[in-house]
């Protein structure tokens, strides 16, 4: 079984109607459009599985390039998953707290702290404690 990547996909592709795409080639395992997880809207890509190798080649030589709906499609062979790590949301892996420098933020409380990483709780500019009115 091949996994083939299906790249610079319009916004009103489908599953089906990529699935009618690749069957002209042979027997269609999967499709899977990938979708942003927050929004749903779609990312532009996805993957279809073919069980027939030589098939899968086929499809990959014959699309590559392929006009579709007036998008010109990227298509390969996938490459597996690189493992990453997780960067628990908004910004880099090296910040904790939102201080701008990529330091652990030395705030008293609240959320981040000053733009240099002093006492500055919910992002005070001045450094002071932020707890003043």
């Amino acid at each position: 079984m091949k996994n083939i990547y299906v790249g610079n996909l319009p916004r009103t592709a489908t599953e089906a109607s990529l699935k009618d795409l690749f069957v002209t080639f042979g027997e269609v395992g999967t499709v899977k459009l990938i979708k942003d997880r927050y929004t749903g809207e779609p990312r532009g890509f996805g993957f279809v599985e073919m069980p027939d190798d030589a098939a899968a080649d086929a499809a990959v030589n014959e699309l590559n390039g392929h006009n579709y709906e007036g998008s010109s499609l990227r298509i390969n062979e996938a490459r597996p998953q690189e493992n990453r790590p997780r960067t628990g949301g908004f910004g880099d892996s090296r910040s904790s707290g939102g201080s701008r420098d990529g330091n652990r933020s030395r705030s008293s409380g609240g959320f981040g702290g000053s733009r240099d990483g002093n006492r500055g709780g919910f992002g005070s500019r001045d450094g002071n404690r932020g707890d003043r009115y």
